[in-house]
């Protein structure tokens, strides 16, 4: 009797360890959390949601040809009717057309780890320097080959950036309310809103505002951060997650409302995409995805 009474407490310790590792395991990958949305997503999404799980690939983990650094972020530049992405090992800001080809290459001078870029204006981006967590405003034309970081408009954001390297990930600009938001990795994850930055008019004073919403970003049942995209029209945000390989459309309250698998198999995928960095939305819905080792994908909404 008491050898039974022992197997049965090693069995229910046993148990309730199980127990608690899985509970550890699921607050960790927010599985939970991302099981119930995927269960009550199409009845939640508002018509204006662009409804992601209705995108499929048309463009296949294409090979950026012709550069030897990885690229980092991606940003549409809606005049010049092309791209943008940054490489952090030689820094160069680089043009891409819409079919993945590299246009041109631009070096950056002063810039220690660029992470991020956003279009906010004609001829005007703002890159995300990771390292020195600081944003920094660049201005390109046609003939510019070489940017220095001392001719822009700099913010510093040192917001819980214990870890050097878990900082800022992505940018996205909302043009007609002028504001920026700025994506940190992890630990935490955070979505910052700065407004007031980049200041476009001299003649008025500068008043930066950053807003911190940690309720609506306990929300989020991703695992990392690596990009961000505004759309414009709805007030929606688009957030990239390597980890969870995962694209997840947030409304205006940061609710999760529809979301683009990046699993092999998903989306008309033939593989899952390897190490998602960057994401750009054009007007005519096209999403535009880039991928370490320098890998090119576009999604577009599936005739109806």
């Amino acid at each position: 009797m008491r050898r039974l009474f022992s197997f049965k407490a090693i069995l229910v310790s046993l148990l309730l360890i199980a127990a608690l590792l899985l509970a550890v395991w699921g607050q960790e990958l927010r599985v939970f959390e991302r099981a119930w949305f995927n269960l009550q997503q199409p009845e939640d999404a508002p018509a204006s949601a662009l409804w992601l799980d209705g995108y499929q690939v048309t463009r296949d983990a294409q090979v950026i040809e012709g550069l030897d650094d990885d690229v980092s972020a991606l940003a549409y530049d809606p005049l010049r009717k092309s791209l943008f992405t940054v490489t952090n090992q030689k820094p160069r800001l680089i043009e891409l057309s819409l079919d993945g080809k590299v246009l041109r290459e631009i070096e950056l001078v002063g810039f220690g780890d660029p992470e991020a870029v956003e279009y906010v204006g004609p001829g005007i981006f703002v890159i995300a320097d990771e390292r020195p967590q600081r944003l920094v405003e660049v201005r390109i034309d046609d003939a510019t080959t070489r940017v220095d970081a001392a001719d822009g408009q700099q913010l510093s954001l040192g917001l819980e950036m214990e870890a050097k390297n878990k900082g800022f990930e992505g940018l996205a600009y909302d043009l007609a309310g002028k504001r920026l938001f700025v994506a940190k990795e992890r630990d935490p994850l955070r979505i910052y809103e700065v407004q007031g930055f980049p200041h476009f008019d001299p003649h008025s004073p500068s008043a930066i505002r950053i807003i911190d919403d940690r309720e609506r970003d306990a929300g989020l049942f991703v695992r990392d951060l690596s990009s961000l995209q505004y759309v414009a029209g709805s007030g929606h945000l688009l957030a990239l997650s390597d980890d969870s390989r995962l694209l997840v459309e947030l409304d205006t309250q940061g609710k999760a409302v529809s979301s683009l698998s990046l699993i092999g198999g998903q989306q008309g995928l033939k593989e899952s995409v390897p190490q998602a960095e960057g994401i750009a939305l054009d007007e005519n819905g096209v999403i535009y995805l880039i991928s370490e080792p320098n890998l090119f994908y576009t999604f577009s909404k599936k005739a109806e």
